[in-house]
């Protein structure tokens, strides 16, 4: 026989078994075989993540926010410190590109490891760690006597800093109710595209004025804020974890083992979930369609932002003379473009909750994929309007211009497949997110090797306008998938129907 009973701030229950009177947070359970009662604990309304206060969420939001956006910000500032590393190193240029590569790529290995790690035993002791580990392998980078060891290191601060792209929406969908998560989700969203976007600007300064490895020492410094801030101002929101630690609370304060959280009788080791973590993902990709292409579109465009590190130097100081730091100050069109993208959030969740009315208040995934036809559309605009302005006879302002609606494009794709991923897949999102993470992280490791040799085989001209044909096959994705993407549903394995 069970007992399941809920209490609410209007009607607290108190909860019976064995004679005593148990807490009003407490599920009883009488399981036949079982002698006496086990007691299942549970949240009470005010203990749980979403009935903090809204300054609490949105402090929490900034700072897991700012943390990613220091993750991103590191792989690409490396872009403008591969002439100060080749000439200390004695190294060609072309090696010094490595430290992005090996960057992204520990971006993509992390999350098949912290994903599973988080959900065993928390998030917020995921965050703690990766960025103690973050701060203090970020030294070896700073400090390498030599490119070896710079890569090590380099490879080691992207897997600890993962964490924060693929835990991290985690704690935000903790904390508000799906009605209320689109805005956060946004903001959330925003800071790891910002971030890449920010490192050139940042770097470009720091290059011009002095060594190479002030880059690093000024993410030491950051990374170490942004420790302290995770210790000080982000709690655990998970709450199946936040059950365990209840229910061993109760153990201790009243000498009763009955009290017991889901977590504890969890059958799933730490090794198995972590084998699920790595195999799933490849096994979703292989067999489904829709995450597949979904995967390879949103891949083609994050590996296309990270050639541009490459791109934009041949396109600046070359075609218009700019130095190392105003050369940074050109990814701002960027930058401008995604913020202008999340200024378009409330239009969108007007148009969701339209959706949704329309579905008996359900909003179905697809309806998730009309920003992305419109972010589809604006990306090869862009490139094509970027390729045939780089001419040296073009004014500077036109081809910076011209990567804003790049920006917005890259702002509305990703938080339209990121979140039809999340609810075309609920049962194994987390695994959708991380084959796409996994996959975008492979491209945008690969795409700046071959940058250099592009543009110097097909100018800047033809080569932007190749990244723009290349996008232009894609943008008939979203709406494909859109009309037909219920019926795929309906005959996957992993979707929800």
């Amino acid at each position: 026989m069970s007992i399941h009973t809920l209490d609410t701030p209007e009607s607290p229950i108190q909860v019976q078994g064995k004679g005593k009177q148990l807490p009003v947070e407490v599920i009883a359970l009488e399981d036949e075989g079982d002698k006496g009662h086990k007691y299942e604990v549970d949240l009470e309304p005010n203990e749980h993540p979403q009935h903090y206060s809204l300054s609490k969420k949105w402090i929490v939001i900034a700072v897991i926010s700012s943390s990613a956006l220091c993750v991103t910000f590191a792989s690409s500032a490396a872009s403008f410190t591969e002439a100060g590393m080749a000439a200390e190193f004695h190294i060609p240029r072309e090696v010094t590109i490595l430290s992005i590569t090996v960057f992204v790529a520990g971006l993509g290995i992390g999350p098949l490891l912290t994903g599973p790690l988080s959900e065993m035993y928390g998030r917020n002791i995921i965050y703690r760690v990766s960025y103690v580990l973050l701060c203090a392998f970020t030294f070896g980078v700073a400090f390498a006597p030599d490119i070896a060891v710079h890569l090590v290191f380099r490879f080691l601060t992207g897997l600890c800093g993962s964490s924060f792209l693929s835990v991290a929406g985690g704690t935000v969908s903790d904390m508000f109710e799906n009605k209320h998560v689109a805005n956060p989700m946004a903001v959330y969203t925003l800071s790891p595209f910002i971030g890449p976007v920010a490192g050139p600007l940042i770097a470009g300064f720091i290059n011009q004025n002095t060594d190479w490895r002030w880059t690093y020492r000024v993410l030491i410094i950051w990374s170490f804020a942004q420790t302290v801030a995770l210790f000080l101002l982000v709690p655990e929101t998970y709450v199946p974890v936040l059950k365990k630690w209840k229910a061993a609370e109760l153990r201790k304060s009243t000498g009763d083992e009955n009290y017991w959280a889901p977590l504890d009788r969890s059958d799933l080791s730490l090794s198995r979930a972590i084998l699920i973590s790595c195999y799933r993902p490849f096994e979703l990709v292989i067999l489904e369609r829709m995450a597949l292409l979904l995967n390879i579109w949103t891949s083609l465009i994050l590996g296309i932002l990270y050639l541009a590190f490459q791109a934009f130097p041949v396109i600046f100081e070359q075609h218009h003379g700019f130095s190392t730091e105003q050369t940074g100050l050109t990814f701002l069109g960027i930058g401008l473009g995604m913020i202008i993208g999340l200024t378009t959030q409330p239009y969108w969740n007007h148009f969701i909750s339209k959706e949704s009315e329309k579905h008996g208040g359900v909003c179905p995934p697809e309806a998730r994929l009309h920003s992305g036809e419109v972010g589809g559309v604006l990306i090869p605009i862009s490139l094509y309007w970027l390729a045939f302005t780089t001419y040296p006879s073009v004014p500077w302002i036109v081809p910076i211009i011209a990567s804003i609606p790049f920006g917005t494009g890259i702002f509305l794709v990703f938080t339209s497949v990121f979140t039809y991923l999340v609810t075309a897949y609920r049962p194994i999102a987390a695994s959708a997110m991380a084959s796409n993470t996994a996959m975008r992280s492979s491209f945008a490791a690969t795409f700046p090797l071959f940058a250099g040799f592009m543009y110097a085989k097909l100018g800047t001209v033809g080569a932007t306008a190749l990244l723009a044909g290349l996008m232009t096959l894609t943008v008939p994705l979203p709406f494909v998938f859109r009309r037909i993407g219920a019926r795929l549903r309906a005959n996957s394995r992993f979707a929800a129907h």
